[in-house]
């Protein structure tokens, strides 16, 4: 990871952005985001609002001028008989029932009645505080004496806008049989304009309410979203400062929240990489070492070689052979283990497990002067890729050889225990000293044994591989005092596609028996 400190000019990311402003470009959005949705919340709050009170305003209108013109067509049904007030008599003068009819009806806020006869103004409310008064409107009076003969029996409410205003009213058409050439128009009018100023009012007062609490939000969600984004401006400049030969910072994680756990997250990828960074620059060590080491042997017996002495040439020859037999199965154990992390490292198929055990007994019994014997035997059917664990499986057969004494007995066995499937060996060697049980599956790690004999250290490693690869694991085993010497090597598999059932013979690491 390349570091720009040092440089000019400075750093550009792939989009093309300045890292310095990348946090606040991340802050900018999101405060926009945020300031964008309260913003269309109000607004939607508001304008919802404002259309129900206008609603219900018009609601309230047309319930009220209905109730006018019920009111008045139970005037027009009579007045009351002078001898008997529960009495209905036709009215004998239309000048009296339009006053009653005005009287009657109390104006309220917005709203004005008046009554005309024979298109003339004949009453009005004597108190018209608060009322509007409909007379003092020239173009609403000349509308009204246009429409009194054209309105029928059926008054509805109806509409009308002046220059003065607009009106939501009734005019209803008052006749009595006692006068039939006069004609009344009894009207009820409420000033809409007035009733939805009114609903305005409130809806700016919301407005500016609404406004000074998106201020508000703004001004926390500004701070709010920088603490938030804290933690994501710390790993930035962490990532910033890691290079490829300083990989030791790290986020300090605060809280519980996501942000921690990403910072958490992060630096676990560190360690990660830190480790694997490790692990590469002792693996190019190892290998270098282990390459220089036969080229350095062979090297020095060709410049010493004599071409004059036949068996010098032949002793010099076996050992450059050997020697590069030695590098040959080094780079077939790199290739092994550079390619265990590749989905076709292994390719499970249905085995014969009990047939398996019995196919690496017999190329068990090539690796040396061993009494092999199997102790236990698992006739299932299991997926396992047969050749990966077989390689596995004679690695393990070959290190018991290496390490016990010959004529010594070497056992092994499969069986199953609960899930899982145990394929395992025991030698009666001198076993692994506790010091390096923790390290002999690592790559290139080599016991005193093994720098005798020159091992590579990759045998157990490329073990571990095989059986991670499987979804399992490898461990070893001490037998307890006075069971005798060794160790037992166990390869710790999942029992997947198993079939026929488990193995009769019971497992024990201390002392496995027929």
């Amino acid at each position: 990871m390349a570091s720009a400190a040092g440089h000019g000019g400075s750093a550009v990311d792939p989009q093309g952005t300045r890292p310095g402003r990348a946090g606040a470009t991340v802050r900018t959005r999101l405060l926009a985001a945020v300031v964008a949705l309260t913003a269309t919340a109000l607004t939607v709050a508001g304008a919802t609002g404002l259309a129900l009170q206008q609603r219900d305003a018009d609601a309230r209108i047309a319930d009220s001028l209905t109730r006018a013109v019920a009111a008045l067509r139970a005037l027009e049904a009579g007045e009351p008989s002078p001898g008997d007030e529960n009495e209905r008599v036709p009215w004998t003068s239309l000048d009296r029932l339009l006053r009653e009819a005005v009287e009657a009806r109390v104006p309220g806020e917005h709203e004005g009645v008046l009554a005309l006869q024979d298109g003339q103004l004949g009453w009005r409310p004597a108190d018209e505080t608060g009322a509007v008064r409909l007379d003092t409107d020239e173009e609403l009076m000349a509308w009204l004496r246009a429409h009194a003969d054209d309105r029928g029996r059926d008054a509805r409410p109806r509409t009308v806008r002046t220059a003065v205003t607009e009106y939501r009213l009734v005019a209803v058409p008052v006749r009595i049989e006692a006068e039939p050439e006069s004609e009344g128009l009894f009207v009820v009018a409420f000033d809409r304009s007035a009733l939805t100023a009114d609903v305005r009012r409130v809806v700016l007062t919301y407005s500016a309410v609404g406004l000074f609490a998106l201020v508000v939000v703004s001004v926390v969600a500004w701070f709010v979203v920088g603490r938030m984004l804290r933690p994501v401006r710390l790993l930035r400049d962490t990532v910033r400062r890691v290079t490829e030969s300083d990989l030791s910072e790290r986020i300090a994680v605060r809280g519980s929240d996501d942000l921690a756990d990403l910072a958490g997250s992060v630096n676990a990828m560190l360690d990660r990489l830190e480790r694997a960074f490790g692990s590469q620059r002792e693996l190019l060590d190892d290998v270098g070492h282990e390459l220089r080491t036969p080229l350095t042997i062979v090297r020095g017996h060709l410049e010493l070689l004599d071409p004059s002495d036949a068996a010098d040439v032949r002793a010099t020859q076996a050992l450059a052979l050997d020697e590069l037999d030695r590098m040959q199965r080094l780079v077939d154990d790199l290739v092994t283990l550079a390619t265990a992390d590749r989905p076709d490292f292994v390719r499970p198929a249905p085995v014969d497990v009990g047939r398996l055990t019995d196919d690496v007994l017999e190329k068990a019994r090539g690796l040396g002067e061993r009494r092999f014997v199997v102790v236990s035997r698992a006739d299932v059917t299991a997926h396992l890729d047969a050749q990966r664990i077989t390689q596995a499986w004679l690695q393990l057969l070959a290190n018991a050889v290496r390490f016990s004494a010959p004529g010594s007995t070497v056992r092994l066995g499969s069986e199953v225990a609960g899930e899982r499937l145990l394929l395992w060996v025991r030698d009666e060697g001198p076993g692994v000293p506790p010091e390096e049980e923790e390290r002999i599956f690592e790559r290139f790690h080599r016991g005193q044994a093994d720098r005798v004999q020159h091992g590579a250290g990759l045998g157990l490693p490329i073990v571990a591989a095989i059986v991670t690869a499987h979804g399992g694991r490898v461990f070893l085993e001490h037998p307890p005092p006075g069971a005798g010497p060794g160790v037992v090597f166990v390869l710790d598999l999942p029992a997947v596609g198993l079939v026929d059932g488990a193995s009769d013979v019971s497992y024990d690491l201390v002392e496995p028996h027929r």
